[in-house]
């Protein structure tokens, strides 16, 4: 079966690796020495919800395992649910950490009810000394990630984009196709 594969360029996809989740919090700290990004302590999950009582009944039970002060729902434009979270202060004052491991039980948690088919992406914040703020995905589906970095109206930094790449390439499973770079216009968190 690998041989046809091969012949025919179809690559293997990555299953998805929710674990990786927690490389974000050492790969912060290469962000910042190398490009001047700090966490913010948001993040969020994007997913298409389906509709029913079973979601419903889903998206109340982590609302309530979460807190309502650390979590929201919001309906982006493309129909897309993203469910918005704030991490708890960590020792260190980043909640990175925390945010990090409610990404994870939120993807978890969608994954074990079996709405993972409807599961997007995962996305950490990050922001610059002058606000600016940029985005590390996690692609839920191919188990990797990449930076968005949004400038100005519908407009991309992929210089910046690149460079996170390029400084997180030895630390975590980054996309190598960029045509999976997906633009998250209007995703919570990030302006442009």
């Amino acid at each position: 079966m690998g041989l046809w594969r091969d012949v025919l360029g179809r690559r293997r996809e990555v299953p998805p690796n929710l674990d990786r989740l927690f490389l974000v919090p050492s790969a912060a700290i290469t962000l910042e020495t190398a490009l001047g990004l700090t966490p913010t302590g948001e993040g969020s999950v994007c997913f298409r919800a389906p509709g029913g009582a079973a979601y419903q009944l889903l998206e109340r039970d982590l609302v309530q395992l979460l807190g309502d002060a650390r979590v929201s729902s919001v309906q982006d434009s493309y129909g897309f649910t993203w469910l918005v979270l704030r991490g708890q202060d960590d020792a260190d004052g980043t909640r990175l950490d925390s945010l990090c491991t409610d990404l994870h039980a939120v993807n978890t948690t969608l994954e074990s009810q079996d709405f993972d088919s409807g599961l997007l992406c995962t996305l950490v914040l990050f922001a610059d000394p002058s606000g600016r703020r940029v985005g590390l995905v996690y692609l839920y589906k191919q188990g990797t990630f990449y930076a968005f970095a949004p400038h100005g109206h519908d407009e991309r930094d992929n210089l910046t984009e690149i460079q996170i790449r390029d400084a997180l390439a030895e630390e975590m499973p980054m996309e190598p196709d960029m045509a999976r770079w997906l633009a998250l216009w209007g995703a919570p968190g990030l302006s442009g």
